[in-house]
């Protein structure tokens, strides 16, 4: 029964339908360490109500999750977030982000099936998080692009050196954002996507 007395359970609302112009979609992750803005990219690009995981975060994560530069969250993914962006009438992307405390990584490996390629979310305070989520990534083949948040006390450094502090080969992008801005969060997409072309004619991608 639904909170309307009615024992018809409410379906998806009439813009969260596909389009029927829709022929490819392209399955995208976006992955990160805790805190550096994962579900906040999900939800400001959506086009549909984004699906989210939070739960509220307890005393069992104090000394075992990484809150650095997050010491205000309240809440955390646990499983996954999902969204939704058509980039064209024929072209859907669908968006699924990662839960980014360490102890909910053994989710990440089924979230990467079937993904083409990945956005890389990164925070300057806290760089070293990156390596183990890309190292995950470059094990399972995914390709991925780098997105730096721009965090307001984070420090702002040369692409060319956070490229050398993050030991990225030289095709791999990187590119500055604010995920809470949908302009932002959808030119990564798009950087990610032409990286992806840019592969496929290389015969990179398989």
């Amino acid at each position: 029964m639904d909170f309307n007395g009615s024992d018809t359970l409410p379906g998806p609302r009439t813009e969260d339908h596909l389009p029927h112009t829709a022929q490819a979609a392209v399955k995208l992750v976006i992955v990160g360490g805790f805190g550096v803005g994962k579900t906040t990219m999900v939800g400001s690009v959506s086009e549909i109500r984004p699906l989210t995981t939070e739960e509220t975060m307890t005393q069992a994560g104090i000394g075992v999750d990484d809150d650095y530069g997050s010491e205000s969250k309240t809440a955390t993914t646990v499983a996954m977030d999902f969204g939704r962006i058509s980039i064209t009438d024929k072209l859907v992307l669908y968006l699924f982000g990662t839960p980014g405390q360490e102890r909910f990584w053994f989710l990440w490996n089924r979230l990467f099936e079937g993904a083409l390629g990945a956005v890389v979310l990164v925070d300057t305070r806290r760089l070293e998080v990156s390596f183990d989520v890309m190292g995950r990534l470059e094990e399972r083949g995914v390709p991925f692009v780098v997105a730096v948040n721009s965090f307001p006390d984070a420090p702002r450094h040369p692409v060319g050196e956070l490229r050398t502090a993050l030991d990225l080969a030289p095709e791999i992008p990187i590119i500055e954002c604010d995920v809470r801005r949908r302009a932002s969060s959808k030119d990564v997409l798009m950087t990610l996507m032409r990286f992806l072309h840019s592969l496929a004619l290389s015969g990179s991608l398989s």
